[in-house]
């Protein structure tokens, strides 16, 4: 049901949870909520490292799904282009004026290609990663039918054992197949050692990171014995960004959760032993919930549960709330030990997710609030867009 109800002098729709100039605690949970101060501090300090590093930054938009914090990414933010994980995603970004668009991702269903070859004429700059020779040549003919020109990056298996080549050989057959098919340019290699991003300690993340760069080394030297050029190296993530932008050999990363922070980022330590959430990343994305039933008095309900919140990574954090925390949720609800009896019916509570991609794709708007008032309503654009 969509319409509109007057709330305390303010028209707010039914499919909505807040407008702009409503105050925190008029807003509809639960909900996402974006803290803007942080947020803009965040892309602001990310782009400041990946320039004093001298490597471009492509933000991952399978993070947010918003074309609008993209669109900040790249008007404040440093970003030159764009990651997605699926081609739906890509359909998205395009579609919001997205010009440089990589899908960090194989590509292999007739139909998908097709979808992708036609991306070009919104505009677009589209790459996507090879793992395959028989790829490339519907890639190319996907290319050829629509007039359109594919952008190929070979992608290697660095260390996580999903997707990638795991030899030299096999890199520069692929390297030959690319450059010699109608309609494709061989931009570079796909290097992301996923696997490491979310290791706590600083020396694990290292000795993971060092053997993956040996991997990228071979390959580069075994393709400039051929040859063949290689200009861009791109990879890396929150959690590795510094290992990959100070290697001399990374020429991009492709940072993500930086933007928003989440509670499992933020256990990670930097060379300091610093966490991520204490070292100049700050949590800015919430998940906005209410207490609703308080009949314990050391035990609270609120309304944010399974349906608005991702737990692959753990319960998420209350935040600003000394003493308390959130014990155990089901589909609707969340259980939060108040072991003092501090909160109150209605009271309004930040949640930082453990994991934040997942939680952003189960909800369709984002609050953006400074000062505790809502300053704009951004849609979660490519929510759902996972095929």
């Amino acid at each position: 049901m969509t319409g509109s109800a007057i709330f305390d002098g303010l028209e707010v729709g039914f499919d909505i949870p807040a407008l702009p100039g409503m105050e925190l605690g008029t807003i509809q949970t639960p909900c996402l909520i974006l803290d803007l101060d942080a947020l803009e501090r965040n892309l602001v300090k990310m782009a400041d490292e990946a320039k004093a590093m001298g490597v471009a930054l492509r933000v991952h938009g399978k993070m947010h799904k918003s074309v609008d914090v993209a669109r900040l990414q790249h008007a404040i933010g440093g970003a030159t282009g764009i990651c997605c994980q699926k081609v739906s995603e890509a359909e998205a970004f395009a579609r919001g004026g997205m010009s440089d668009i990589l899908i960090s991702n194989q590509v292999r269903d007739p139909l998908k290609i097709d979808r992708m070859a036609r991306l070009p004429v919104l505009g677009a700059r589209i790459s996507c990663c090879v793992d395959d020779l028989e790829n490339v040549a519907a890639l190319s003919q996907a290319a050829l039918r629509h007039g359109a020109t594919l952008h190929c990056l070979i992608e290697l298996d660095c260390g996580a054992g999903r997707c990638g080549v795991t030899t030299p050989d096999q890199a520069v057959a692929l390297a030959r197949a690319i450059g010699a098919a109608p309609g494709l340019v061989f931009d570079g290699l796909q290097a992301y050692q996923g696997a490491m991003q979310h290791l706590v300690s600083h020396a694990d993340r290292k000795a993971k990171f060092e053997a993956a760069l040996a991997t990228v080394r071979a390959v580069l030297d075994a393709l400039t014995a051929t040859g063949t050029a290689c200009e861009t190296v791109t990879g890396g993530g929150t959690g590795s960004y510094r290992f990959e932008g100070s290697s001399g050999v990374y020429t991009e990363l492709q940072c993500g959760s930086y933007a928003f922070m989440d509670a499992d980022y933020g256990k990670v330590r930097d060379a300091d032993g610093r966490r991520l959430d204490e070292a100049g990343f700050e949590n800015a994305l919430f998940v906005l919930t209410s207490v609703m039933s308080h009949v314990r008095s050391d035990r609270a309900i609120c309304d944010a549960g399974l349906k608005v919140l991702s737990l692959d990574s753990g319960l998420p954090v209350v935040a600003g709330a000394d003493g308390v925390t959130y014990v155990a949720c089901s589909d609707e609800h969340g259980t939060l030990s108040d072991p003092g009896g501090v909160l109150r019916i209605n009271d309004r509570l930040r949640l930082i997710p453990g994991h934040c991609d997942p939680t952003c794709n189960l909800h369709d708007w984002y609050v953006g609030v400074r000062d505790d008032r809502v300053e704009c309503l951004w849609p979660v654009t490519a929510r759902g867009k996972a095929w």
